[in-house]
């Protein structure tokens, strides 16, 4: 049996209160030979609420036997106490003097007080060291989960990216376009940042920004036409820490539902900036004037994106979008930087 630390504890509790009240009394020893027995069963009962009646039954919500076996406990404990302790010889009535007032209470009522405080505050203390480790299996279960969710969403996203990725170069391969090696390129860098860094909770924004620069490049390699695509990069510092592929998202989504690729008047704007520790994401894109067409896949990625920031950012993030005249989306990251 292994003896816990909060054991001890509550045992050299009581044994500093017995050994405080002996200290004053006239007759130390024998106070302390009196009440060894008392502090035996005092012992005994913190050690038998700590290895069976907490766990056993009041924590595995067993309350009618947890009940019972409390006052079958405490009161057994107080009369063995009361019945087994040292008494003194007794004194023949006729020498003692008569006390005014009630007469003084019984020693299985005194055993018991004793006997019950100890079960009480042994019960407090095996509930707090409960509610304690249960807290921090929550907060265990929690992470573990939070991680195996963010692992699930990177493995949704990046064969996306891949999928429409590898699509552009067979486009472009059909075609013998020149553009076939500068795109394989583009994709391999990209595919390396998604492999190796993105492994990682937080990545340097500077390779964000790559990743961001490789994908348009890769785009405007699907046509010679020049495409009204812009990114303004305001950061003075790369060096900031972000989750990794949070902005790609919202980018490919603003791509995709542009209408971008007919040209005209449809463009894609991209803004990124930092002040006081807060990263501010700003994408706007035109709304096509032919609806398009919505897969029963439409609608994944942002989804995946609002759950990454509840992961990484609680409560330290500010999601607007907007779809009047145009569709923006407007991302606030608050860093512990």
């Amino acid at each position: 049996m292994k003896i816990r630390l909060h054991l001890v504890i509550q045992i050299i509790l009581f044994a500093m209160i017995w050994l405080i009240i002996g200290i004053n009394q006239l007759d130390t020893s024998r106070f302390f030979i009196e009440n060894s027995i008392t502090f035996g069963f005092q012992v005994l009962t913190i050690l038998l609420t700590s290895y069976f009646v907490a766990p056993k039954l009041l924590f595995q919500k067993k309350y009618l036997a947890f009940a019972l076996i409390s006052i079958a406990t405490i009161t057994l404990g107080a009369y063995l106490s009361s019945i087994l302790s040292f008494k003194p010889p007794e004194i023949e009535p006729d020498l003692l003097p008569r006390p005014d007032g009630p007469p003084p209470p019984s020693a299985f009522f005194i055993h018991l007080l004793l006997i019950l405080v100890s079960y009480i505050l042994s019960i407090l203390a095996e509930t707090f060291i409960f509610a304690q480790k249960k807290e921090e299996a929550i907060a265990k279960q929690s992470a573990a989960l939070a991680e195996s969710e963010l692992k699930f969403l990177k493995m949704q996203i990046n064969p996306h990216f891949l999928f429409n990725s590898l699509n552009n170069i067979y486009a472009l391969s059909i075609s013998n376009s020149e553009k076939t090696p500068e795109s394989i390129h583009s994709l391999s860098e990209m595919l390396r940042y998604v492999i190796y860094d993105c492994e990682r909770p937080e990545v340097p924004i500077e390779k964000e920004i790559q990743y961001i620069l490789n994908f348009i490049e890769l785009f405007k390699l699907r046509s010679s036409k020049a495409f009204n695509i812009s990114f303004n990069n305001q950061l003075k510092h790369n060096s900031m820490m972000v989750a990794p592929m949070l902005f790609i998202i919202f980018i490919e989504n603003a791509f995709k539902h542009s209408g971008i690729e007919k040209g005209g008047d449809a463009f894609v704007n991209i803004t990124l900036s930092a002040s006081n520790n807060v990263i501010t994401f700003i994408v706007e894109n035109s709304l096509p004037k032919i609806k398009i067409n919505k897969d029963k896949n439409s609608g994944i990625g942002l989804k995946n994106a609002e759950k990454r920031l509840e992961i990484y950012y609680p409560n330290k993030h500010s999601l607007e979008i907007s779809s009047k005249e145009k569709y923006s989306v407007n991302l606030k990251l608050h860093t512990d930087e």
